[in-house]
């Protein structure tokens, strides 16, 4: 049992301070409708493991600097003229190819595929855990001086301008923070599965809360769950970390989403009629 603690305390650490950042981009991001850009941000993880296989430069860099690059290269690209969903789409296939492309040509990260597209929590160690606790207690700190602005561009872009909120830099730096989330992400959950982190918890809160708050809070307690209940089983069942959270939260939203479907339904036969 202590040998399992050993290994699963430190990984299940550093789920549960993530999902503290996974909760209020995730809510953010369907607000915005964004969620294509979690997608795009995590694919270009690939393209920076790879350059950084390459450089021989540690992985946490190579991953940053792409999601910084490609920051910048939507951040160029926005124009009235081409659909967001559509740009987001050219930058997701082509990160996700050329990454790939180039991990096949770096023997070295071979092995490893796997990991870096369905993540290895279990690979975190207690050294790992305060860099991450510091990066995660910085972009909340970010989240919380900018948490009234990001929801005012959220809802609606036009009035919160005309209130004084510069809504390019708040879009700026809210591409920032879920880049930053990429690069904490990687080994967690993989590439392919980022977006799902951020999108399911969100999604089943949002079947829960009626208002802003309890979504927020709704989408950080059911993250947790899957996060706890995800690593546990991953490790009784011997299946990868990332695919085991993911299904749990996927799960979770299916029953949520089914019980609210049904339970009316139910209420209505059991009625008596007058």
């Amino acid at each position: 049992m202590m040998e399992w603690l050993q290994l699963l305390l430190p990984a299940w650490l550093m789920g549960s301070l993530l999902v503290f950042l996974t909760a209020p981009l995730g809510c953010l991001m369907l607000w915005r409708r964004m969620s294509f850009f979690a997608d795009t941000m995590a694919h270009g993880t690939l393209l920076g493991v790879a350059i950084a296989g390459i450089l021989q430069l540690p992985f946490g860099l190579g991953v940053g600097c792409v999601a910084l690059l490609l920051v910048a290269i939507l951040w160029m690209l926005h124009d009235a003229r081409l659909p967001n969903d559509a740009l987001l789409a050219l930058c997701s296939a082509t990160l996700l190819c050329s990454g790939l492309l180039l991990i096949q040509h770096v023997p070295s990260l071979r092995p490893e595929l796997l990991s870096y597209l369905f993540g290895d929590l279990l690979s975190i160690s207690w050294a790992d855990l305060p860099l991450f606790a510091v990066l995660i207690v910085a972009a909340l700190a970010v989240l919380y001086r900018t948490w009234s602005a990001q929801i005012q561009v959220a809802i609606d872009p036009d009035i919160a301008v005309s209130e004084g909120v510069n809504a390019a830099w708040q879009r700026l730096v809210f591409m920032l923070l879920l880049a930053l989330f990429t690069v904490l992400a990687l080994r967690a959950v993989g590439s392919l599965l980022m977006g799902a982190l951020l999108v399911i918890p969100a999604l089943s809160a949002r079947l829960l809360a009626q208002s802003p708050k309890q979504m927020l809070l709704w989408s950080f307690v059911l993250g947790q769950l899957g996060v706890t209940i995800g690593l546990w089983s991953s490790a009784a069942l011997d299946i990868a970390t990332g695919l085991s959270i993911v299904l749990c939260m996927a799960l979770g939203f299916a029953a949520i989403f089914t019980a609210q479907k049904i339970l009316p339904l139910f209420k209505k036969q059991t009625t008596p009629s007058a």
